[in-house]
């Protein structure tokens, strides 16, 4: 399945009856009132779902701010949201698909390949004038199996040596990259090795994704080849997996780290470098590798 659905596309489906599972993932890094802002506007049938609990375990320095859950816990999840097997599942959310897309690669890590993205989120489906609606709809329970390990992942010890191999990108945005501030981790810089590429550069100004050509265009500028094995990680496993849903659009194969910086700064046996590029990383590696203050 395409990994990218049109408003145009989904209204025909909707209007046709065939089944469609929508999931609005309306989530964003300090903003705790998602579930509020999908009580008040949502698309048609649309399911609230909750990043922070169904999309994540419990925060652990080990592990991430978000670290995957158990396979059983998710599985459980989508049953809830009415996800059968063989459905065709559509998320979105209302910033671009920076969380929707955390959904999108959990549901294809879990074997379920009939998931995709509504290119340019409620912003796009508002903009075609189409109607939303507000409240929380009656939900039958599905019946989906869901499994594990469909989707390349890398722990903490193959991104230290990735750079050596292939090319890490970190898709957190360009000061959290260089070290200038860091609102939430303990330590400010990147992964030694790690090149810059923040996801919101996979955006038009609308939200949609640009077009792949363009993407591809991006990616290979930043490094990134057939063959070339590639991986991505960000604050915590939620905006690199849009990243790896543009590497995909581009054409291209992406490993996520899904402990991320969250996980990696933790650990105090890791070197955390600061500056604007991966280049000379060693020497820089002392230069932030005590705690910062941050929210």
């Amino acid at each position: 399945m395409e990994t990218l659905m049109t408003v145009a596309q989904l209204k025909e489906r909707m209007d046709s009856g065939a089944r469609t599972v929508l999931l609005d993932v309306r989530w964003a890094l300090g903003d705790p009132h998602g579930r509020a802002h999908y009580l008040e506007a949502h698309l048609p049938g649309a399911v609230f779902v909750d990043l922070a609990t169904e999309l994540a375990g419990p925060a652990d320095p080990s592990r991430g701010r978000h670290p995957l859950p158990p396979l059983e816990q998710f599985q459980q999840s989508a049953r809830g949201w009415g996800v059968r097997d063989g459905d065709v599942v559509v998320a979105y959310d209302d910033t671009g698909n920076l969380a929707a897309a955390r959904l999108w690669w959990m549901l294809r890590n879990a074997g379920f390949p009939t998931v995709c993205l509504l290119d340019g989120g409620l912003a796009a489906w508002r903009a075609e004038g189409l109607d939303v609606e507000s409240g929380e709809p009656r939900v039958e329970a599905g019946d989906v199996v869901l499994s594990d390990g469909a989707m390349p992942v890398i722990g903490a010890a193959e991104a230290a040596a990735w750079s050596g191999r292939g090319l890490l990108l970190d898709a957190r945005a360009g000061e959290r990259y260089r070290g200038e501030i860091e609102p939430v981790d303990p330590r400010a810089g990147h992964i030694p090795g790690a090149v810059s590429a923040p996801t919101t550069g996979n955006l038009a100004a609308d939200g949609r994704f640009l077009p792949a050509a363009t993407l591809r265009e991006r990616f290979t500028g930043l490094g990134v080849q057939a063959g070339l094995p590639t991986a991505v990680y960000c604050g915590s496993g939620v905006t690199a997996a849009h990243e790896i849903a543009a590497l995909e659009i581009a054409g291209f194969t992406a490993a996520l780290y899904p402990g991320s910086f969250s996980e990696w700064s933790n650990n105090p046996s890791n070197d955390v470098v600061t500056g604007a590029a991966p280049e000379g990383d060693a020497s820089q590696a002392d230069q932030a590798t005590s705690p910062a203050q941050g929210g």
